[in-house]
């Protein structure tokens, strides 16, 4: 905070916009600000203070006439009082950091039976994002929907709201891709939700942008849940529709001024989707992933496509910071089109060299439950297997465009060459009138094509057995990336035998660590015997909790790291006791 209010004063800095990070919700800094005569932009410490204590919030919205949910937010913080109110509400409950925000220090306890160690890791995950510890249990609705209303407050006391935004589909407790208006809602719903959201400003007199949280059942009741006193990550949607700019509103109200706009005068039109591209592993339970962007091209930025970001080709993604690499924001006269302009996007959306989640977004956007719109919070586990096809093996025809293509690249034209893939061999006959006959295994096909390029990227374009396609081509070291409409393929190319680095599997069978990041907590010592699934240690990567758990059952022989170690991403944590039947495979 200091930092920023000094460079605030040496650049003269008149105002600060605190952005989405912590300090936008942080009235310590909104008081310094206030103290040493810089502008903060946002609403008054007074609101960011009733609205980020989430016991508060609620007590000051049942007040206002604002429905709220069924909870605990007491003083009383002992395990033994948490765990009765949790009884009396009725499981499933949610525990959450009383400071929260960000799917920080929250869990869902669906038994008795798992609370304790759910209250402990909220706890853990609490002290570390906030300072502070303490927490509050909520009643659970089942496949509710996240609704949440934007609202604007000036210094005037006029306060108006900007129509809602459903971000329902989440993974791990953080929103994944956000639209405006909310599916399926009825106008005179959409009208109560807004003038809900108003009056939940005017309770705390509000001030500049801020959004407020609801959680809506199967029947569109609505309850509100949280504010949050800042700016959305997700707020381009809203601008999409409304046709305005938030952040101007903001320094505009900031300076003194009215809210530009009356409520009759803020029209909602057309649709708008905001997915959130991120550095991470779907298929690996979404865990963040670093490393660098070797290849990055992205789809052309026009009025009605915006791409938020803030990496280029070349750079790398730290694990000190939050895994989202850019925000892809496109807007169309209804949602039907807008969904449309999103999968063309994400297939434009082409990244090489490491995971990230955009033929996730693509298998979901194109779900057909998606498609009609019914969203709720548990909509990817709800649709995990069809959302996470696993990697099919490359059909024939893609193996054929990648040899062509790796051909076309290094211009060779020799009579034979043959490729691996999958243990796929490829026999290859260069024709005089510059075509290819390509044998696998006992089918034959005839292929031809060319490479061009195109803004700095090259294209494959070919024919296989009498097919047209046209693929984006990467060749990188020993793979062959192939992007089209079809979605993405990673062909390899074998590595001769000579070359390969022999794989080393984890130290005798042991877990190795899924990223690079800090050890919290270690619950094992060497000598401790542990079941299969008994957690292990904890680790802290990319701002968030991981637990690492027994592979097996067996007895610990060494433990590699102490708490408050660094450990890399793939090193062994624990090594297991060499068992009989391990010791009689290796004699």
């Amino acid at each position: 905070m200091e930092k920023i209010i000094q460079v605030a004063k040496t650049s003269a800095a008149q105002a600060i916009h605190p952005g989405y990070g912590f300090l936008s919700e942080n009235m310590e800094f909104a008081e310094l600000c206030k103290q040493e005569g810089i502008i903060f932009i946002g609403p008054p410490p007074s609101a960011i203070r009733d609205m980020g204590i989430k016991s508060t919030s609620k007590s000051i919205m049942a007040a206002a006439g604002v429905p709220v949910v069924e909870g605990y937010h007491g003083e009383d913080q002992s395990d033994q009082c948490l765990k009765e109110h949790a009884g009396r509400i009725g499981y499933p409950v949610m525990i959450k950091a009383v400071q929260g925000g960000g799917g920080k220090g929250m869990r869902i306890v669906r038994s008795e039976q798992e609370f304790q160690e759910q209250l402990e890791s909220a706890r853990r995950e609490a002290k570390k994002c906030f300072n502070d510890d303490a927490v509050l249990i909520e009643k659970f609705v089942d496949t509710p929907r996240h609704v949440e209303v934007q609202v604007f407050g000036d210094h005037h006391g006029n306060a108006v709201y900007l129509f809602e935004r459903d971000c329902s589909v989440q993974r791990r407790h953080q929103k994944i891709i956000e639209e405006a208006p909310a599916p399926g809602i009825k106008p005179e719903v959409r009208k109560k939700l807004g003038e809900a959201a108003v009056r939940a400003a005017k309770a705390v007199n509000y001030v500049g942008a801020g959004t407020v949280e609801f959680i809506m059942d199967s029947k569109h009741n609505f309850y509100f849940m949280e504010m949050n006193t800042r700016l959305q990550v997700e707020h381009p949607v809203t601008e999409m529709i409304t046709g305005t700019d938030l952040v101007e509103w903001q320094l505009r109200i900031a300076a003194g001024e009215k809210i530009p706009l009356s409520q009759e005068e803020i029209t909602l039109q057309g649709h708008a989707f905001e997915a959130r591209i991120y550095a991470e592993d779907p298929s690996n339970n979404f865990m963040p992933g670093a490393g660098p962007l070797v290849h990055l091209s992205t789809p052309r930025a026009d009025p009605s496509t915006r791409i938020e970001t803030g990496v280029r080709q070349g750079d790398e993604v730290s694990v000190h910071y939050d895994p989202m690499i850019a925000k892809l924001v496109v807007w169309a006269a209804d949602r039907q089109a807008a969904l449309t302009k999103l999968r063309y996007s994400l297939r434009q959306y082409n990244i090489v060299g490491l995971h990230t989640n955009i033929d996730f977004l693509l298998n979901l956007s194109g779900h057909p439950e998606f498609e009609a719109g019914n969203v709720h919070t548990d909509f990817i586990p709800q649709h995990h297997k069809e959302l996470l096809l696993s990697r099919k093996a490359a059909a024939k025809e893609s193996l054929c465009q990648a040899a062509l293509g790796l051909i076309l690249k290094e211009k060779a034209m020799t009579d034979a060459f043959t490729l691996q893939a999958h243990d796929v061999a490829i026999a290859v006959t260069y024709n005089h009138d510059g075509s290819y006959s390509m044998q696998i295994e006992d089918k034959t096909f005839q292929v031809l094509g060319n490479l061009y390029s195109e803004e700095d990227c090259t294209y494959l374009k070919c024919s296989v057995n009498g097919v047209a396609s046209k693929a984006k081509l990467i060749i990188l070291e020993n793979t062959i990336y192939l992007f089209s409409k079809e979605g993405s393929i990673e062909i390899d190319i074998p590595v001769p035998k000579y070359l390969s680095s022999v794989s080393s599997e984890g130290s005798q069978g042991g877990p190795l660590a899924p990223m690079t990041g800090t050890i919290e907590k270690v619950f094992v010592k060497a000598g401790d015997k542990v079941k299969a699934g008994d957690s292990l240690m904890v680790m802290i990567a990319m701002k968030m909790e991981h637990t690492i758990k027994a592979p097996k059952d067996g007895t610990i022989k060494k433990v590699f790291y102490r708490e408050g170690a660094q450990a890399n991403r793939h090193t062994p944590l624990v090594e297991f006791e060499e068992e009989e039947s391990d010791k009689r495979e290796s004699e």
